[in-house]
């Protein structure tokens, strides 16, 4: 019986600390991201820390603030290289004339037609270039494409806010690594302050390797897309933002790969109007195809076995299933987080409920 108002209260206390996470989340993406940046500065933070001229020592503070305004200036580099070539694609895709767009594959969609039957679309009421055009023109023209710059508007105007606050916050983090970790124990109680300054340490070892390997993959998968499209034949702007694309979209598990080649593709077909469907467009389809799929080829042998299972220490199934669950639950975003939040929960459970044989048998390889 006490056993189990122990667990009750656990529970409890869990969903409660749940909740005041959903409800301080933007606060908690502060912390997260700088908790983030911090695994990625420590090296540098480490190396700098090492300089010594004489029997002076470079102070961990100097080299914090080093560290942060180099991460800072990459940053910054990237979007001052990036977004100009976004915006101008974006632009492009806006002025293009759909009726010349459902014109230019009016004949692929009269053989759709033929092969599904005229009688049966007719049936159905389904008018494939009703259907083309009004999609088109609602997510290169309306939808989409507002959705993105509207919500990159509306987070400009916090921009400042946020850059402080994680600035600030990244700042005392590389400066002292176990500041994080010393601010989690002042709620912990103190016969549970080894088990959790265990199970953080395993947390903060196995995250490093999981972002680190995100990192990677993100710009493994837009450099190979942008030499690929560039071998296709597509100019340099087009095959930069379609690496772009594809790396970031690349971090939505599953679903990522199929979106980034279906605005691909939608965008090869966007900017080669000027040519013939079967003699130009439909090859150059073909050449974008073969490389999104000899890139995903590459990124499921080499990248992904090393990011979510060699990283985590978890089965390729249980990271699909998990992944699935929380995608249902939470849509893209839970999608994204799935696997750095399993992790900690792993982690954790096996220190506190190691006793039960599902969780011996979910965190043996931790």
């Amino acid at each position: 019986m006490d056993r189990f108002f122990r667990y009750l209260i656990i529970t409890i206390s869990i969903t409660v600390i749940g909740l005041l996470l959903w409800y301080f989340s933007s606060i908690v993406s502060y912390l997260l991201i700088s908790a983030f940046l911090s695994i990625l500065g420590k090296p540098l933070v480490q190396q700098l820390t090492r300089i010594h001229i004489r029997k002076w020592q470079l102070p961990v503070g100097l080299a914090a603030a080093i560290t942060l305004i180099a991460m800072w200036s990459v940053i910054l580099l990237a979007f001052r290289f990036f977004i100009p070539l976004v915006v101008n694609q974006a632009s492009e895709l806006s002025t293009i004339d759909i009726n010349k767009f459902v014109s230019s594959i009016s004949d692929p969609l009269h053989r759709i037609e033929a092969f599904f039957g005229k009688d049966v679309l007719a049936a159905q009421q389904v008018d494939l270039k009703q259907v083309v055009s009004e999609n088109v023109t609602e997510y290169v023209k309306g939808g989409a494409f507002a959705g993105i710059f509207g919500s990159i508007t509306g987070f400009v105007g916090n921009i400042f806010v946020a850059i402080f606050a994680i600035s600030f916050i990244s700042f005392f983090f590389l400066k002292d690594q176990k500041l994080f970790e010393q601010g989690v124990l002042v709620f912990v109680p103190a016969k549970y302050e080894d088990k959790v300054v265990n199970a953080l340490t395993s947390v903060f070892g196995l995250l490093k390797r999981y972002f680190i390997g995100i990192v990677i993959e993100v710009m493994g998968v837009a450099l190979l897309v942008t030499v690929g499209m560039l071998i296709v034949g597509l100019n340099f702007q087009t095959a930069v933002v379609l690496g772009l694309i594809s790396g970031l979209l690349n971090v939505i598990p599953y679903i990522g790969p199929i979106v980034g080649t279906a605005l691909g593709g939608l965008i090869g077909i966007a900017v080669n109007l000027h040519m013939d469907f079967y003699t130009g467009i439909l090859p150059i389809l073909s050449y974008m195809a073969l490389v999104y799929l000899i890139v995903q080829i590459i990124d499921n042998i080499l990248f992904q076995p090393f990011i979510y299972s060699n990283s985590v220490n978890a089965h390729p199934l249980e990271i699909f299933l998990v992944i699935l669950i929380a995608g249902s639950l939470a849509g893209i975003v839970g999608m994204i987080l799935a696997i750095p939040a399993y992790t900690v929960i792993r982690v954790f459970a096996k220190e506190f409920f190691n006793n039960f044989k599902v969780v011996k048998e979910l965190t043996k390889k931790i």
